[in-house]
């Protein structure tokens, strides 16, 4: 899968995943942080965000520093993943 329509599919998938119904596709910026100022997300996100990868993507994330790296914006999502799957 291309990493452009990765990128969308993640943001659907985080919008429905996390019940943030007052977010478009079209609002998530690719570069904004998913946490804090960003999206505002919390560790109990985190948390749904590390079930999501396994289940979907099948990517065990295990590491908390490394999924503060992971979950810094949608691109570094995506590029995480399709690293790891496109394989």
């Amino acid at each position: 899968m291309p990493v452009k329509e990765l990128r969308e599919e993640l943001k659907e998938k985080i919008i429905e995943q996390l019940n943030l119904e007052e977010f478009s596709v079209s609002d998530i910026d690719d570069d904004a942080a998913l946490f804090g100022d960003g999206l505002g997300l919390d560790s109990i996100d985190a948390l749904e965000l590390i079930v999501m990868l396994d289940k979907d993507y099948g990517i065990q994330l295990t590491d908390p520093k490394e999924g503060k790296e992971v979950f810094k914006s949608i691109t570094v999502l995506a590029d995480y993943i399709a690293e790891r799957t496109n394989k």
